[in-house]
């Protein structure tokens, strides 16, 4: 099972990066290479504990569906989210937030394991991985942009 781990040092309050992690806004934003768009489930706004979202979007060369529940949350600090269905054999995406000097620490866990047996394993090593990576490193990007400047304040309400 790949597992990827990031750690994105953003300079911002640690509630602000919290809430634009979990923003349906902010993630179209970052997704707009692959066109994703919302088709069920949470729509806008901040999705919750409990809470699922159905992301259409078009990866390598694909449309694909994707419906994610959030399977863990404490306020500020860690949230999680699980496939529910998707091209993924599993897939869990663990969001962890520190604050320490006026830095907010982002630390990404995630584990998915490829369909296909041995030939997802493959793909895994040739590329599939790398494009994970890409696509995490781009959404902490724009997270990141948001949170240090006042363009959080056109997404979030605190």
């Amino acid at each position: 099972m790949p597992t990827i781990l990031l750690f994105t040092k953003i300079k911002a309050a640690q509630k602000i990066v919290f809430n634009l992690s979990r923003s349906i806004e902010l993630h179209k934003i970052s997704t707009k290479k692959t066109n994703e768009r919302v088709i069920s489930g949470r729509t806008s706004g901040l999705i919750k504990l409990n809470e699922t979202v159905t992301w259409r979007a078009k990866h390598l060369g694909v449309y694909q569906n994707f419906t994610s529940k959030v399977i863990g949350c404490k306020e500020a600090d860690f949230f999680a989210d699980k496939m529910i269905s998707g091209a993924f054999k599993s897939f869990k995406h663990e969001h962890y937030f520190y604050y320490n000097e006026n830095v907010t620490t982002l630390v990404d866990v995630l584990e998915y394991t490829s369909p296909l047996g041995i030939l997802g394993k493959i793909v895994d090593r040739l590329f599939l991985k790398k494009y994970m990576t890409n696509f995490l490193l781009e959404r902490n990007k724009t997270i990141k942009e948001f949170a240090e400047t006042n363009k959080w304040k056109q997404i979030l309400n605190i």
